[in-house]
C-alpha cells in the first residue's frame, strides 16, 4: 500500500511539474509571438519602388557605375531611377507631356544619354499614348522630344 501511495505522489508531482513546464513554455512562445508582432507593428509601411504607383514595368536600363544603379521604365506611370538598388526610388520623368514608357536605353559611349521611347504596345486596360522618342543627355535632368 505505502508503495502505491509513494508512487501516486510522484505521479502527481510529476504531473505538476510536467504542466508547470508546459505552461511555461506555451506563456513564453505566446510573448515571443508577441514580441515579433509587436516588431512588425512598430515598422511603418511604405511604398518601395515603381511598381505600385506606376503600373508595369516595361524596361529596365543598368548604368555602368554598378547594379545599384538603374532605371525602370514603366508602362503608366513614367521613368525611375534608383542609386540603391531599389531602397529609394525617384522619378526623373515627371515634367513631360507623356506618361507611358515602352523601352530605356543608356548610351554604352555616355551614361548621361539616356533615350526613352513613349507608349506601351501591351493591351492591357491602361494602354496609354506616347509622342515619341525622348533624349536626354544630363542624366535625365532634362528631356527633349526628338
Amino acid at each position: 500500500m505505502q508503495w502505491l501511495r509513494k508512487k501516486t505522489v510522484l505521479a502527481i508531482v510529476i504531473g505538476v511539474l510536467g504542466i508547470s513546464v508546459g505552461l511555461m513554455s506555451f506563456a513564453s512562445s505566446q510573448s515571443t509571438e508577441e514580441a515579433e508582432t509587436s516588431m512588425l507593428a512598430s515598422l511603418p509601411l511604405r511604398l518601395i519602388g515603381p511598381a505600385y504607383p506606376s503600373g508595369r514595368i516595361s524596361d529596365f536600363a543598368f548604368f555602368s557605375t554598378g547594379h545599384h544603379d538603374y532605371l525602370a521604365a514603366t508602362a503608366s506611370g513614367g521613368l525611375w531611377r534608383t542609386k540603391n538598388a531599389g531602397v529609394t526610388w525617384a522619378p526623373i520623368f515627371d515634367n513631360e507631356d507623356v506618361f507611358a514608357i515602352g523601352v530605356v536605353e543608356i548610351a554604352p559611349s555616355d551614361d548621361k544619354v539616356i533615350w526613352v521611347g513613349t507608349g506601351e504596345n501591351n493591351s492591357q486596360r491602361s494602354v496609354a499614348f506616347g509622342d515619341g522618342v525622348y533624349k536626354s543627355t544630363d542624366g535625365g535632368k532634362s528631356w527633349t522630344n526628338m
